[in-house]
């Protein structure tokens, strides 16, 4: 007499042969990737032209220096470049008036420089960032006078380098405008003793800064101009 198989073991068969049968003829499909995973594509280099005016105290005179830089700029990174820096008025010298000089008149010293720079951001988030900035310079000193026959003239150039860290900071009041300031001071080196003690000097700005290709965007964009958003924290 045959043995019955019992109906659990049956069923149990059957349910095992269904999901075989199912797996073989389901397509294989990859799971997607987590989003997270993702990574974004690094900021693209730009070059930044700027006006860069600067204010000193040489001589225990106040005095401007007016400059303009040429550069690359990594966004959120860094910037490198090079910039010419001259004052905009000579300021009176301690140094001794040449020969040639009128009784009466007063040396003014002056000086240019070429310059390169290299800047990196120490810190930022949408509004606020912080920067450190160092500029190594080749340039020239003389003096301008009046002399005896009561035309000006000038002493010979004198070579000197410029060793100038600083560090600055920028405020974004909308995304197209903000504030920006910086210190810093102002080494002369590889010239005379003289020369040095009347140029090196505390050197500092504050300014408006306008971001030219954010505004772009933003007039393109139809945006609000005077908004706050995306600058506010989250």
């Amino acid at each position: 007499m045959a043995r019955r198989t019992p109906p659990v073991m049956v069923r149990l068969g059957i349910l095992i042969g269904s999901l075989a049968l199912v797996a073989r003829v389901a397509p294989a499909t990859a799971l997607p990737a987590p989003a997270d995973t993702a990574r974004p594509a690094p900021p693209s280099r730009k070059i930044v032209v700027q006006y860069d005016s600067r204010y000193s105290i040489l001589n225990y005179y106040f005095c401007t220096i007016n400059g303009l830089k040429l550069g690359l700029e990594w966004p959120g990174r860094a910037r490198v470049g090079g910039a010419i820096y001259f004052l905009s008025t000579g300021i009176p010298t301690r140094q001794p008036r040449p020969d040639n000089a009128a009784l009466d008149a007063q040396a003014e010293l002056r000086f240019r420089y070429l310059a390169g720079y290299g800047e990196y951001v120490l810190l930022e988030t949408p509004r606020w960032e912080l920067s450190g900035n160092l500029q190594l310079g080749l340039g020239s000193a003389h003096l301008r006078y009046e002399n005896v026959e009561g035309e000006f003239d000038r002493t010979p150039k004198r070579f000197m380098g410029v060793l100038e860290p600083s560090v600055a900071a920028q405020l974004r009041i909308f995304k197209w405008a903000g504030l920006g300031a910086g210190a810093g001071w102002r080494q002369p080196i590889f010239t005379s003793a003289a020369i040095q003690r009347e140029l090196n000097g505390p050197i500092f700005y504050l300014r408006a800064k306008l971001f030219l290709g954010d505004f772009v965007r933003v007039v393109r964009g139809r945006e609000p101009l005077f908004t706050q958003e995306g600058l506010r924290k989250e």
